[in-house]
């Protein structure tokens, strides 16, 4: 049997009902095979990271344990933001669901098609504050924890929403 590991999953969504594209890519991770979700933050609202010219974004993250390599977990996940509609238009634009793997337990890889750490996740407070919420002891793999990244992260004029 293969080893399960835990893993972060940073959602995000503008476009198209975003509180309903982050609800269903959480339904769907939680279906996916060898993976089970153990727990997801609140649904937060944060200011557009890159153009301006579009509305704001829900964003969350999902805390899972999967049997999936990382690789294989990230094809699974571009395979629900392609379900959703998801087109890849424009670096930074605007998506009906961005799903990203912040941590993989306590891998540290870079391939072209993933990095982990998510090379973002350490700068974000739409990535660290949901991720604290629901792992507040979590340390990355180079030594550094939520709160320590949160102290120093870029602000996204965050706020919780009400679901």
């Amino acid at each position: 049997m293969e080893q399960a590991v835990v893993s972060y999953i940073a959602l995000g969504s503008n476009l198209d009902n975003p509180v309903q594209q982050v609800q269903q890519a959480l339904l769907s991770i939680d279906q996916l095979s060898k993976t089970y979700l153990l727990a997801h933050s609140s649904l937060y609202q944060s200011a557009p990271m890159g153009p301006q010219d579009q509305p704001p974004y829900i964003n969350a993250v999902a805390k899972i344990h999967t049997q999936l390599e990382p690789l294989e977990l990230l094809d699974k996940l571009q395979a629900i933001e392609n379900q959703q509609g998801r087109v890849r238009k424009q670096h930074w634009g605007a998506r009906t669901i961005d799903l990203d793997i912040v941590l993989y337990d306590h891998t540290i890889m870079q391939t072209e098609r993933l990095t982990l750490p998510h090379y973002g996740a350490k700068e974000r407070d739409f990535v660290l504050l949901p991720l604290a919420e629901i792992s507040p002891e979590l340390v990355f793999p180079e030594g550094d924890s939520v709160s320590q990244a949160l102290q120093s992260c870029v602000r996204y004029d965050l706020r919780k929403v009400s679901q």
